[in-house]
């Protein structure tokens, strides 16, 4: 895909073109993280299964974060393609790569030493605590992997090239698959061979996502001399993705407190909830791969000067991932328990974990609408838009209401996932008062450039 893929030819075209790559990586990259709890519930006791839950559940925070972090590399690079500004995207990416190097360094100092405090902090059950920690240590041991991994796939993205880290997700999925099954399945690791096998994976993958890198013609410029910290870029970098990286802790940590609030209800719901959020990561697939390609497209777009393009292709995602919303809504609904099976073999976390998906339904129509402005807001670069929606939505509204389900006497979890959909309806909201004013602006720039 050359780097004018994106400006040219049929809008829903390019995006579904572009976006297909997207998703097929997205799914893989779910099959990599789900593979450690399916394999896990099927060998290894409930407790070793809780384990990889919580302990999972906040890496997937911290790999969030990086993702929305690296988001600002996304933007740099599309942007810079889009206007011919070779140079700057090649500078742009030196500048990421020292900004990652030292994320991954303070994110490793922090969870490695500290593991027990956070499996602590996480309230993971007595049954679950040291499989916790240790899955939670080893994990961090590779966060160098985990932010290379993210850099990587987001300089890819911004070029309009979704099939490379395709390739490697898919590498990387297949040899965590039968890491998993030979230290888990026969020489019964648990949560700890799972972890293990998670980080060399990721490690591989890196390792090969630098090969094709070194054989591709890339569409920039780009030398060793430019890996240093440069305040231009720094600071578009930043700004770009300091609003998206902390609006995903905020977001991914009101997820990290339903799981809390689990965990001391019992081993059985925490390892439904960690069961039912695998789930909902497949579910949500194709309302992800549009925003990650929705955020590419924007940015290249307005880069070039077509706004009306990316407008366009906001409502073309919309469209298309509300069908499949609706397709994956109804599976949670009637099919959760068959679903959760996969990874699960015991029958009650099956039901409990279905009971959640039942709140998730709701979320899969709601999530269509809502990723698709975000991708939007990120392109256009209303980074500050998207953390306070986010806030706003995973501390004022879902936080809340989980706290509150989880007061009511016989609660449940799909009382508690109800604060899910709950705080994506107010989110939503804020998005289509956001989108009204931006467009409103937009046209008064232009007026006032042809009066």
């Amino acid at each position: 895909m050359n780097e004018k893929s994106l400006v040219e030819g049929k809008i829903l075209k390019s995006l579904i073109t572009f976006a297909f790559p997207v998703l097929i990586a997205l799914f893989l990259q779910a099959m990599y993280g789900a593979a450690d709890l399916i394999i896990v519930g099927k060998f290894a006791s409930t407790g070793e299964q809780s384990g990889v839950a919580t302990g999972s559940q906040l890496f997937n925070m911290i790999t969030m974060v990086i993702t929305g972090l690296t988001m600002g590399v996304t933007v740099l690079v599309a942007e810079a393609i889009g206007s011919g500004k070779k140079d700057n995207a090649g500078r742009g990416i030196g500048t990421g790569i020292c900004i990652f190097i030292t994320v991954a360094l303070i994110i490793t100092a922090v969870v490695v030493p500290f593991s027990d405090n956070l499996a602590n902090f996480m309230h993971s059950p007595k049954e679950a605590f040291y499989q916790t920690s240790g899955y939670v240590r080893i994990c961090g041991i590779g966060t160098i992997f985990i932010v290379a991994y993210n850099v990587i796939g987001a300089v890819f993205r911004g070029m309009g090239d979704s099939k490379t880290p395709l390739v490697t997700v898919a590498i990387a999925c297949i040899i965590n698959i039968f890491g998993d099954l030979l230290l888990v399945g026969v020489f019964h690791m648990g949560a700890r061979g799972a972890a293990i096998a998670t980080v060399t994976a990721q490690a591989i993958s890196v390792i090969i996502s630098l090969c094709f890198i070194s054989k591709k013609n890339l569409p920039f410029n780009f030398s060793k001399k430019y890996i240093k910290f440069n305040s231009v870029y720094l600071k578009k970098i930043l700004r770009v993705g300091i609003p998206i990286g902390l609006q995903e802790l905020l977001v991914q940590f009101s997820f990290l407190f339903i799981q809390v609030i689990v965990n001391g209800m019992g081993v059985t719901e925490s390892a439904a909830v960690g069961v039912a959020e695998k789930v909902c990561v497949f579910l949500m697939l194709v309302a992800s791969a549009y925003m990650q390609s929705i955020s590419a497209f924007v940015a290249q777009n307005n880069g070039a000067g077509k706004y009306e393009r990316s407008k366009k292709a906001l409502f073309y995602g919309m469209a298309t991932a509300f069908i499949a919303g609706a397709f994956m809504g109804t599976l949670a609904l009637f099919f959760g328990d068959n679903l959760s099976a996969f990874f699960s073999k015991e029958t009650d976390v099956i039901l409990a974990a279905h009971s959640y998906l039942k709140a998730y339904a709701i979320d899969c129509l709601l999530t269509a609408i809502l990723f698709c402005f975000i991708g939007y807001f990120n392109g256009c670069e209303k980074t500050v838009f998207v953390m306070i929606q986010g806030v706003v939505g995973a501390f004022f509204v879902r936080i809340p209401v989980v706290y509150f389900m989880s007061q009511i006497e016989e609660t449940s979890l799909f009382y508690i996932g109800l604060g899910t959909p709950v705080s994506t309806i107010v989110q939503i909201i804020l998005c289509l008062f956001a989108y009204n004013i931006y467009s409103k602006n937009r046209l008064s720039k232009k007026i006032t450039v042809y009066i």
